[in-house]
């Protein structure tokens, strides 16, 4: 029987390409998202390794429940910061190098050769402060070296070719919104791929300093690196010998402790990996679609070839075969379609991943990551393909091998079983998946306040009532399919009578396999239908928002969310000739709300916010008054939330780090003593050893003291700067509570309310509102206000139009990799539904011999296998469509508050669909039509 399998697959071997193209797309997607996930993990800690290369790092002792962040990548840390002053103590211990608290800056913008501002696609600029005295032992220069001064950055040699930089060349670097002229000191490469990160090199003395500036406390840290070595990295016994002897020289009142660094590097690679987890269900979601058709491509096959060779197995039967030998001659052609379809799956798998990697290089996020799969990889990928195919082939091994010898020999097709059971089973699930839906409406819409359904979540609602829809719409498919028929194909048998009825009454007698092959058209549409409806909402809301209620004539902001707009570019920008009213709106990141249940980052502006700029139209109180008044301005989103209300209070806190100038000189002063001593004491010992006759020695000692006082004279006195952190508290009145989207899920307080809180050198303006004065030249504005802006490089004045513009680009940009993943799965589905016509025609091969044979035209033929297509094509178009847009709906309003305002259904991208479903099915019958038609009418005929 092994044998008998084996030739069966050779002669039905041109059968079986659709389905092993199904089975290897579904095995690529499968092994792809293990090796692109293998790939970012080797990635990660590739990174890691380089970026987080100490041998010994000292960190907290005391658990915490925050997040932190290491040196030079974010990981969560457990632990409670640790002072700077142990770094003399740690410097002492045996087999230490160096060890330093590497501080960074994530607020940067570097400038390229033609001023314009580098901007990479997530990826951060950071700026390291490293140097000779503190090195990173990854970086490894190709021309010149560490900055020497305040004025000098080093650059990564991936982030000097597209800035067009070279050493000697002079660079600007903008740190909170302030230009400052750089000369780059040298170039250096690390020893694995940053993705594009842009890396900036800068004494370390000018980034503390500029974080001192920013009110942040360089004297706590997350952790000091320790170096064992400035060349070469210890091995793991050595990194805990080292660590053991640090913490036995550590006093047990810093609350510090020292581990090793492989440890703090898995630790930090694992983080890092589990947050990219995502990406890997995201992709089997498309090879669970792809492997769902294909499933259906191998049932139609193998029926097709059970069916032609049903007299061979009944003569097998006859001559003694049993059933499950039958049986298992079908499932060798399985398992071999399975082999080869996993095998070319991997391949492919492999191939697109290599793609992926050179596409990511090209776009500035180079990967040096291995994309090759590993071997298990290869055997999951492989097992996978082989049992999806075995499960497509079961149903038809089977029907081989339980049909009766005598039923076989004359080929006598079973009728299909009743679906009208199976409709109202569907129809009941697709209700139960809208009774979910109804509930997540009324959830969000407050129609319903059930603390179980506010526990659940829109998430929950939505997700169980789109898996009751489109399992329903599946099951109760078969039952529609007659009816659907008749009405799609109305218009076909007015057209053409003959052709148009035999296609309609020839699409109803196969229900279950028309249905099952419209599912797989039917997912993918209705995936892409339902993310066509979120996208072209958000964007409709966003340009709704700004037209109905943004009065504002410009808007500025900056190239990096991450960098702020200065005080002095809004002074500028309000200081241009013709702006009438402006309103910077500013971020608070140092104050919290504490009695609020969500963390919210509060926000200020101006009174000419709510007055000019943007007019509230729905609210309860009055929030300009409310501004005006030092009152709280709440969005209903939060305020029902909290059930806060009108004449309320909101508790706001603000930690605020700046210098202590007492501390710093009283430091200064104290260091400037211990250099007078230690100068007095040689001096002194200079005039001894002088009183003795020991000239040479008295000399020794007056040139130690000379160096000493020189050398104090050159200390940097940013070293001498200490921090203090002062806590603020206020209790804000509630005096108004909005409902217009613009406001609806945020808190703005009054600026002098936020000036008492905080510093205005803390306040984050991400955004001003700019309106034209009354009568003034608008164009005019624009070009006077770009020049006003031009100094800072970094900021952006844009139209109204340009605004709109920008906010759809980054949901275009979002939707744009679905797009093509789907496309993917609905190029699948198209396969499908060429292998159910083929297996229809030859079901029907005698029949359409006899309409050949009385004189039914070649043409006419194939108009009847090209109608019959496109009705599957449509049907299955629209059910996809019909659900996809239903589950957008329900979106659009589970999200209203947050911005979704506006239902807006892209009917030309929906009119679209339904063309392309209709030239799908043309090119569909094309094989099938030819097939029919090749073989000659009395074979036809007497085919059976």
């Amino acid at each position: 029987m092994f044998r008998i399998g084996l030739r069966d697959t050779k002669a039905h071997f041109r059968r079986f390409i659709m389905s092993i193209i199904a089975i290897a797309l579904g095995v690529a997607f499968v092994v792809g998202s293990f090796c692109f996930r293998e790939m970012l993990n080797d990635q990660v800690s590739q990174m890691m390794g380089s970026n987080s290369d100490a041998d010994v790092y000292v960190r907290g002792a005391t658990e915490q429940k925050k997040d932190g962040e290491d040196s030079f990548g974010s990981y969560n840390s457990t632990y409670n910061e640790i002072s700077t002053d142990i770094i003399p103590d740690i410097e002492k211990v045996d087999g230490v190098v160096s060890a330093d608290a590497t501080h960074q800056l994530s607020n940067a913008v570097l400038l390229d050769h033609n001023g314009d501002a580098m901007a990479t696609i997530g990826a951060p600029t950071l700026v390291i402060g490293v140097d000779e005295h503190d090195p990173w032992r990854s970086a490894h220069f190709v021309s010149g070296g560490y900055p020497q001064t305040d004025s000098e950055i080093a650059l990564l040699q991936d982030t000097a070719d597209k800035a067009g930089l070279e050493t000697g060349d002079k660079a600007k670097l903008i740190v909170d919104g302030e230009a400052r002229e750089m000369t780059v000191s040298g170039v250096f490469t690390t020893d694995s791929s940053q993705l594009g990160a842009i890396l900036i090199l800068a004494r370390p003395g000018f980034v503390e300093h500029t974080l001192q500036q920013e009110n942040e406390d360089t004297s706590s840290v997350q952790s000091i690196g320790v170096y064992g070595s400035k060349t070469t990295p210890l091995d793991e016994a050595a990194q805990q010998q080292l660590a053991d002897r640090i913490n036995q020289e550590l006093p047990k009142s810093v609350d510090a402790h020292a581990v090793t660094g492989d440890s703090v590097r898995d630790d930090a690679t694992k983080s890092i990996q589990d947050q990219l987890g995502f990406i890997q269900p995201l992709i089997l979601i498309f090879a669970a679609i792809a492997l769902f058709v294909g499933a259906f491509i191998i049932a139609n096959t193998f029926t097709m070839i059970v069916r032609e060779s049903m007299r061979g197995y009944a003569l097998l039967r006859s001559v003694g075969a049993s059933p499950l030998q039958v049986f298992a001659s079908v499932l060798v052609q399985a398992v071999i379609l399975g082999l080869v379809g996993s095998g070319i799956g991997v391949l492919l798998g492999w191939g697109l991943l290599e793609l992926i990697a050179k596409g990511m290089t090209s776009s500035g996020m180079p990967l040096s990551g291995s994309p090759a799969p590993s071997a298990t990889d290869v055997i999951i990928g492989v097992i996978v393909g082989v049992v999806v195919t075995i499960i497509g082939a079961t149903l038809p091994a089977k029907t081989a091998a339980t049909a009766p010898p005598i039923q076989a020999m004359n080929e006598t097709v079973n009728p299909e079983k009743p679906v009208k059971a199976r409709g109202w089973i569907g129809i009941v699930m697709v209700a139960v998946g809208a009774a979910w839906w109804v509930l997540c409406y009324l959830g969000a819409a407050k129609r319903a306040d059930w603390q179980w359904l506010r526990d659940l979540g829109p998430g929950w609602t939505l997700g169980l009532g789109a898996g009751f829809v489109v399992i329903g719409a599946i099951v109760c498919a078969p039952a529609f399919v007659a009816p659907a028929a008749k009405v799609l194909g109305w218009i076909p048998s007015k057209m053409f009578p003959v052709t148009g009825k035999l296609a309609t009454r020839n699409i109803g007698r196969a229900k279950r396999r028309t249905a099952n092959t419209a599912a797989a058209l039917f997912i993918g549409v209705a995936i892409v239908s339902c993310l066509g409806v979120v996208a072209s909402s958000m964007k409709t809301s966003v340009s709704d928002l700004v037209d109905n209620n943004v009065n504002a004539d410009y808007v500025a902001m900056t190239a990096s969310m991450t960098q702020p707009i200065s005080s002095k570019a809004v002074d500028a920008v309000e200081d241009t000739e013709g702006v009438g009213a402006s309103s910077a709106v500013s971020m608070l990141p140092t104050v919290k709300v504490t009695n609020a249940t969500k963390t919210i980052m509060p926000t200020t502006s101006k009174v000419d916010l709510f007055t000019k700029i943007a007019p509230v139209e729905r609210q309860d109180g009055d929030a300009a008054k409310a501004i005006e008044n030092g009152e709280a301005v709440i969005g209903r989103t939060v305020a029902n939330d909290k059930h806060w209300k009108i004449g309320g209070t909101i508790d706001l806190k603000s930690e605020n780090t700046s210098v202590d100038e007492q501390a710093t000189n009283q430091a200064a002063e104290a260091y400037q003593k211990q250099i007078e001593s230690q100068a007095t004491a040689l001096q002194q010992e200079a005039q001894r050893l002088a009183s003795s006759g020991d000239v040479s020695g008295a000399q020794s000692k007056a040139k130690e003291a000379e160096s000493i006082v020189k050398q104090a004279q050159n200390t940097d006195p940013k070293q001498f700067v200490r921090m203090k952190t002062e806590t603020k508290k206020e209790q804000v009145k509630i005096g108004a509570i909005v409902d217009d989207a613009l406001y609806s899920d945020g808190i703005i307080i009054s600026l002098p309310t936020a000036e008492r809180l905080t510093s205005k050198d803390m306040m984050m303006v991400t955004q001003i509102y700019v309106q034209a004065k009354p009568g003034a030249n608008v164009e005019q504005l624009g070009k006077d206000l770009k020049k006003a802006v031009k100094p800072f490089y970094t900021i952006s004045v844009l139209t109204r139009d340009e605004f709109k513009s920008s906010m759809s680009s980054m949901i275009n940009s979002m939707l744009s990799i679905i797009y093509a993943l789907l496309a993917l799965s609905i190029i699948i589905a198209i396969f499908g539904i060429v292998n159910t016509l083929a297996l229809n025609v030859s079901e029907r091969t005698k029949e359409i011999g006899l309409l050949r044979a009385i004189g039914t035209s070649n043409g006419q033929v194939r108009g009847m296998l090209a109608i019959e297509a496109v009705i599957l094509s449509v049907f299955g178009t629209l059910v996809g469509i019909v659900v996809g847009v239903a589950a957008g709906v329900v979106i659009r309003i589970a999200y209203e508050s947050q911005g979704m305002t506006t239902l807006a259904i892209p009917w030309d991208q929906l009119v679209l669909f339904l063309v392309v479903a209709i030239l799908v099915g043309l090119i569909a019958s094309i094989s099938p039509a030819r097939r029919a038609l090749k073989q000659p009418v009395l074979n036809a005929v007497a085919s059976e």
